[in-house]
């Protein structure tokens, strides 16, 4: 099933104003531009790239708040990788090899 999260208003503006901030560093913009760039469109999904630095951005402590929310919004919406079946266990029994 796809996924269909797009990027909601309060985090396109906060997106929007992260990217205009000259302050703002490479890594927040890079999220932002991401979060901004999946607003009206549930086909889009974050990159590893971006994800990457989504996840920087909302771990530094300097981030701002609008930084954060840009950030969480790209981060929500990458799709992660699928679950791979375990491979059967082996016997692990610790009674070691058996005796003749």
């Amino acid at each position: 099933m796809a996924d269909k999260k797009v990027t909601g208003k309060k985090a396109a503006s906060s997106a929007s104003k992260t990217l205009k901030s000259k302050v703002t560093g490479k890594k927040s913009k890079t999220a932002a531009g991401s979060a901004l760039s999946q607003t009206k469109t549930p086909k889009k999904h974050t990159s590893t790239g971006a994800a990457t630095a989504a996840s920087k951005t909302l771990r530094d402590g300097r981030t701002s708040k609008a930084s954060k929310s840009a950030a969480g919004s790209a981060l929500t919406q990458k799709i992660g990788k699928k679950k791979v079946a375990a491979s059967k266990k082996r016997n692990t029994n610790s009674t070691g090899p058996k005796k003749k």
